[in-house]
Parts: C-alpha cells; structure tokens; sequence
C-alpha cells in the first residue's frame, strides 16, 4: 500500500453515465451505495451490495479509481494502490439524485 495515489493521470470523466447501478438495472438487482469510474463514467454498486459491481468493473477494465456517486461524498478510492483520499480544490463531483 502506497501514501500516495499513483493513477491520477487515469481520471478523465466528470459526468456519470446512469442514474443507478448500470449493472443492477440491467439485471434487476438492488444496490446500497453507488460508486463512480473516473476513467469511462461507468456507474457500479459499492462492496457492501450483493452484486460488488464497482469492483467487477475493475477486475474487468482495470480502471483504477473510483468516486462515490452519493451525494455529498467526495472521496475516491484507488484499487491498485489500495488508498481512498479526496483531492482539493476540486469542483463537487456529480452524485445520483
């Protein structure tokens, strides 16, 4: 585990591309908290819901950081390095409403 994350050049997308799990209303699944891939905008469930898709989208992309997509939360969090951390003076990131 690193101090530092090592993949913000990786971070591309402001906008989100759903409203919800992309892969839960696909399928019908239910979420608990949404997570977003700055890389490709990709919108997945969090580790605490029964599907894990933040973390299926990174085992199948390797897009190394994600942000929560829950309103008023503004950290992210690296897979690679294993680190979550905010980074300043930064506009609010989009949330679900």
């Amino acid at each position: 585990m690193t101090d530092t994350c090592t993949h913000l050049d990786t971070i591309v997308v402001d906008g989100a591309n759903s409203e919800g799990c992309e892969d839960c209303l696909r399928i019908g699944g239910r979420w608990v908290h949404l997570r977003r891939c700055t890389e490709c905008g990709h919108i997945g469930c969090c580790d605490s819901s029964p599907n894990r898709h933040a973390t299926a989208h990174f085992n199948a992309t390797a897009h190394p950081i994600v942000q929560s997509f829950e309103p008023g939360e503004e950290w992210l969090w690296c897979f690679v390095d294993q680190l979550g951390f905010e980074l300043a003076d930064k506009p609010p990131s989009p949330a679900h409403p």
